[in-house]
């Protein structure tokens, strides 16, 4: 007597009554949605940039500009709370922008280059003390990176193949920090800084220019500082800080600074005229 299974085969035309293997199911692979298939291409590197790279000339860049702001604008402020004329205040403003700019580079190429000089000689000692004594700087090395959490023998191991790579910048960049892109440079601090004075302390005498005689001095001051709300505003936004507490460390201390001349300046003029 046929049993189930051959009753069922009849009606559906299966070949299991006969005897015949059960038909072989093959399984899909599904593939992880982070596996690439065949062809695909490969994910783009990933790149990175870091602010902190762009710090040497921003610093120089920053600190020119709101330094011709600040200083031009309390300059020329200062002296037309005397009751000086327009050409008075005009002269004092194109003095305070050319000798600005000149002691905005001499200041920095020699305080940059004070600090190249200390560098190089790091790097000189540095390299004496590798070549006299490479093993003690090998272990000195592997400890900077077992106080980093490394183990003793991983340490070790990092320490000689970077060594191996690259001695003596594994040394410069690990024991004493210094990198090729945070280099000082001298020259480029020097004329960045001079040519953001420059550009800058022309905002003050700008607004002397455009105000009439009577608003001379709230055109130089508002003008002045919303020049200095913006670029520390964009201070802020190169360097990644706070829009709004840059904008207002810069604007308060250039306020500060315009408000005290202004007072001198009419004492003076009130005392002297």
């Amino acid at each position: 007597m046929p049993g189930p299974a051959s009753q069922v085969c009849r009606h559906t035309g299966c070949s299991l009554a006969r005897g015949a293997p059960a038909p072989h199911r093959t399984r899909r692979r599904v593939r992880s949605p982070s596996m690439p298939g065949p062809g695909a291409r490969p994910a783009p590197p990933h790149g990175e940039t870091h602010r902190s790279e762009r710090a040497g000339w921003l610093r120089a860049a920053v600190l020119g500009s709101d330094d011709a702001i600040v200083s031009t604008a309390s300059l020329m402020i200062g002296v037309a709370a005397s009751s000086a004329s327009k050409a008075a205040i005009l002269i004092a403003g194109a003095a305070g922008l050319v000798a600005g700019a000149m002691s905005m580079a001499v200041g920095e190429f020699v305080s940059v280059s004070s600090q190249r000089d200390a560098e190089r000689a790091d790097v000189e000692r540095e390299r004496e003390e590798l070549a006299q004594q490479p093993q003690a700087e090998l272990q000195e090395l592997a400890r900077i990176y077992v106080k980093r959490g490394l183990d003793r023998k991983l340490a070790f191991e990092v320490a000689r193949q970077l060594s191996a790579h690259d001695r003596l910048g594994a040394h410069l960049r690990d024991e004493l920090g210094i990198e090729n892109q945070s280099l000082a440079r001298p020259a480029q601090a020097a004329w960045i800084s001079a040519a953001s004075f420059a550009v800058f302390a022309l905002v003050p005498i700008a607004g002397l220019l455009v105000a009439p005689d009577a608003l001379r001095i709230p055109a130089i001051a508002a003008l002045s500082t919303a020049s200095l709300l913006g670029l520390g505003a964009l201070g802020g936004h190169l360097g990644g800080a706070p829009l709004l507490r840059a904008s207002l460390r810069v604007a308060l201390g250039g306020a500060l600074a315009m408000a005290v001349t202004a007072g001198i300046g009419r004492l003076l003029g009130v005392s002297l005229g």
